[in-house]
């Protein structure tokens, strides 16, 4: 599902240069390509017009490549892409780090509360630890190395236990969290996945939503296949930013005091559409926020 439903043209091959897998852009964008058939000559060497992005993957012990076969220009827009995300991680860890050596710094002035600036310290580190993470999560999601399809799951367990485990933190910040939706209701998505969703859901309201407020996990259906939720009735995002929640590394002037890495909302992003869903904010300043993922329904 993965490959069938990239927007890219992609195919996967084997040790033999044979066609695997391709996307249904490859199919219809590449002449004589054939899954099962040895790939068109010239597509690898770049002779046909066309620049290939090769990535090495192993499945059940075999070594295959996952092949972006993309033109010169859409090659120039990714390199851009590429380097703009690599200078977005590079000021994201430096605030962290510069952070981590002043509180050492100051640990070893005489009459400091050393306890106090260690634990200060400890924190920057798991900061700079969960956007690592979250990187190379999102990474692994781009490559193709996590499979986001591997069967039927019901959602409302999932939803709840990710509630449960951050009841405690919610609490702490003043958000009241619950979980509402029909227990038939499956996705075919693998359930660490649906938890990754449903926790940036949970972990960016607790974070933004401000005190007093509250936020609902659901699950329904609906007339394009399931829809998920999580809705908040905090301070809500302005209507011109509503287009930037799931960029990396975005955060809104009042959140960019926040410990967040500005990285959840997109890897949730990534991942609904990596499952053949959509996704979508909408809220206004004052009234909340809600983000909207709706997935295909299962067996369709």
């Amino acid at each position: 599902m993965l490959v069938e439903e990239s927007r890219e043209a992609v195919v996967v091959l084997d040790a033999d240069d044979r066609v695997l897998l391709a996307s249904r852009r490859a199919r219809q964008s590449i002449d004589a390509l054939r899954e099962g058939a040895p790939l068109p000559p010239g597509l690898l060497s770049g002779e046909a017009g066309i620049v290939p992005l090769i990535v090495p993957i192993e499945v059940d012990g075999r070594q295959e490549r996952l092949v972006y076969l993309s033109q010169a220009g859409d090659m120039t827009a990714y390199e851009e892409l590429r380097t703009g995300f690599t200078a977005s991680v590079s000021h994201e860890l430096r605030t962290p780090l510069a952070r981590l050596l002043a509180l050492l710094e100051t640990a070893a002035l005489p009459g400091e509360d050393v306890h106090a600036l260690t634990a200060q310290a400890r924190a920057e580190v798991e900061q700079i630890r969960e956007l690592i993470d979250e990187v190379m999560f999102l990474s692994e999601l781009e490559s193709g190395a996590r499979v986001v399809s591997l069967g039927a799951v019901p959602v409302l367990p999932e939803l709840e236990a990710v509630a449960a485990e951050l009841v405690d933190r919610a609490s702490r910040a003043g958000v009241a969290i619950a979980v509402r939706g029909d227990p038939t209701i499956e996705l075919e998505i693998r359930p660490r996945l649906l938890r990754v969703i449903a926790q940036n859901l949970a972990e960016n309201a607790i974070r933004y939503a401000g005190p007093g407020s509250s936020f609902t996990l659901s699950v329904e259906r609906v007339p394009e296949g399931v829809a998920l939720r999580g809705a908040d009735d905090g301070v809500g995002v302005k209507e011109t930013e509503l287009l930037r929640v799931f960029e990396r590394f975005y955060r809104s002037d009042r959140s960019r005091a926040s410990r967040g890495t500005g990285l959840g909302l997109a890897i949730v992003k990534h991942i609904v559409t990596q499952a053949g869903g959509t996704v979508e904010a909408h809220g206004r300043p004052g009234g909340g926020l809600e983000i909207r993922c709706v997935f295909p329904a299962h067996g369709r």
